[in-house]
């Protein structure tokens, strides 16, 4: 069995202290707490339908607002996905996921390019779902992609409830990181032409 890649971060500023754990080639075990109910279910369902391995303790300044917690928890996790892919040799780097949750439909495609970007799409129609303002949603893929160096897009083409069309975003997330993270014994070093990623 191949060495499995993990990868731990603590960070700490004057609004939040985090410190996560993050297991790529785990089975979805999590212990997940952020202080935003929400924001804990999201990623409860990352990393179970992405077979992560997460551990992730957040505190934030939830008394200003989620902000800062929802942004800096995704400053963390991009950096332990940059930490656990270490070199990126053999890793398929490509990957796409549509998710339906009942009558939404999301959709989020990956490249693990170390050229980080996302387009975000998603017609989101209410401020808050539970203690999580909608538009930190954006905010968070956004953290996520800037400090892991992936390439992102994610889009709700359909729905109605935005519970709804918010799990559906993280579930096809979780998905697609699993497959583009994923090992093809087939690739040699890394998939660019470049030679690094």
């Amino acid at each position: 069995m191949s060495k499995q890649r993990c990868f731990s971060l603590e960070r700490n500023t004057n609004e939040t202290k985090i410190n996560m754990e993050l297991n790529l080639d785990g089975s979805g075990i999590y212990s997940i707490n952020t202080g935003i109910g929400f924001l804990d279910h999201m990623l409860t369902l990352t990393a179970k339908h992405g077979f992560m391995d997460i551990k992730l303790n957040a505190q934030g300044d939830l008394d200003v607002d989620c902000h800062h917690t929802v942004e800096d928890t995704g400053i963390v996790m991009g950096k332990c996905i940059d930490g656990a892919l270490g070199s990126r040799e053999k890793i398929k780097r490509y990957a796409f996921s549509y998710v339906p949750m009942d009558e939404a439909l999301a959709f989020v495609c990956i490249d693990i390019s170390g050229r980080p970007y996302l387009v975000f799409d998603a017609p989101f129609t209410s401020e808050n779902v539970g203690g999580l303002q909608v538009e930190m949603v954006e905010e968070f893929f956004r953290a996520v992609a800037f400090n892991s160096g992936i390439t992102f897009h994610a889009k709700v083409l359909y729905g109605k409830n935005n519970h709804h069309m918010i799990e559906a975003l993280f579930k096809a997330f979780g998905r697609a990181l699993h497959e583009a993270a994923s090992i093809d014994k087939n690739i040699k070093g890394v998939l660019s032409t470049k030679g690094i990623i």
